[in-house]
């Protein structure tokens, strides 16, 4: 079906006349110029992100669905970073006339799905027409307590630099869909070429998948052995379990954000708004089997796979040295370095006990 067939608010009316709010904090939702949120006892968390097509995602290799769940989830980890709790989440789209309602729908089955696993209520939004591909625009608000809040400011001489989960997956998992895009793409103007030196016109040949006539063989992509790395790009996961582990151990971190445009940009960001430097150990930062496979194929170090790659949206974060025992026993937390002065600087310990310097090259949308 056509957007334009049923219009604004006839496609609002579809995507959300079954959406009921889940929060005390949610007084009224979708359906006026604005929603109602009341916080009298909490501080307010909101979060911005916009996804733009052709820079943040291809639609080659990911689907509707798994891009609505990616949207929301970027979003969510944000309040998660703050030591925050999620609870409402707005959505603006600008759609081209290439999309259908059924593709909306999509978006927003995976959208909803990301909300409900931590009990979001999605209360309103914006859509607009586009002529350049698809826009997505996401706001996220939570709620915290004051002392609660984590900030990045916080990190404190000899605090403990943390991660959760494992790094690099998520940039391996792009750098995969990549190469198998590439392929497919010398496939189709190698069919072009052949098609043109037939001197047939474009309407002789038609096959299934096939573009303008031309005979483009069946394509597999070659995943096998490396469905970890796709996860983590498709399926992005914010790491709200752990902010809950932290919590029921007893632990408060002094500083703390997600990683998204990579392990050395965000622990420079930290270690800059707390004015200090830090020290990390390579043999410590926690890179699974599949990544190391994957940058290995692709002549690739994984060292720097997982310091600047991005997408990963675990947890960074520092925590004072009286916590130690307690981190140590954390299931998916891993100690990787230590807070020093700032006149220290920033330095990576290699493997073969070489120092570098820590220098920020992760990813940079503009």
């Amino acid at each position: 079906m056509e957007i334009a067939k049923l219009g604004e608010f006839g496609l609002i009316d579809r995507l959300t006349k079954d959406i009921k709010p889940q929060n005390t904090s949610t007084k009224y939702g979708v359906g006026d110029d604005c929603a109602v949120l009341h916080y009298p006892d909490s501080e307010v968390l909101v979060t911005t992100d916009m996804l733009m097509e052709g820079v943040h995602f291809d639609l080659t290799y990911i689907d509707l669905q798994h891009l609505g769940w990616k949207a929301a989830m970027v979003n969510i980890s944000d309040i998660f970073a703050m030591n925050g709790t999620p609870r409402q989440l707005t959505v603006s789209l600008a759609l081209s006339k290439r999309f259908s309602v059924e593709d909306v729908e999509q978006f927003y089955s995976g959208l909803r799905m990301a909300c409900d696993k931590w009990g979001v209520d999605i209360v309103g939004g914006d859509t607009t027409s586009s002529y350049t591909g698809l826009a997505i625009s996401i706001t996220c608000i939570g709620e915290a307590r004051k002392e609660d809040i984590v900030y990045r400011n916080g990190a404190k001489e000899t605090d403990l630099i943390c991660v959760s989960g494992d790094l690099g997956a998520a940039y391996m998992g792009l750098q995969l869909l990549e190469r198998e895009k590439a392929v497919y793409y010398q496939m189709v103007d190698e069919a072009k070429r052949k098609h043109a030196a037939s001197g047939k016109t474009a309407g002789d040949t038609v096959t299934g998948g096939s573009a303008a006539g031309i005979q483009i063989p069946d394509f597999q992509p070659d995943f096998a052995g490396k469905e970890y790395l796709l996860q983590r790009q498709l399926k992005t996961e914010a790491r709200g379990d752990i902010i809950q582990k932290l919590r029921e151990a007893g632990i408060h971190p002094t500083s703390m954000m997600d990683i998204s445009d990579g392990l050395s940009s965000e622990l420079m960001h930290i270690c800059k708004q707390s004015h200090v430097g830090c020290r990390i150990f390579e043999k410590q930062i926690p890179i699974d089997y599949q990544t190391a496979v994957m940058a290995e194929e692709m002549n690739m170090n994984v060292t720097t796979c997982a310091l600047n790659g991005g997408e990963d949206y675990e947890l960074l974060f520092t925590v004072p040295i009286g916590d130690h025992e307690k981190i140590q026993e954390l299931e998916d937390v891993k100690l990787i370095g230590h807070i020093t002065k700032e006149s220290l600087g920033h330095v990576l310990v290699t493997r073969d006990d070489q120092e570098f310097e820590l220098k920020a090259q992760g990813w940079n949308p503009l």
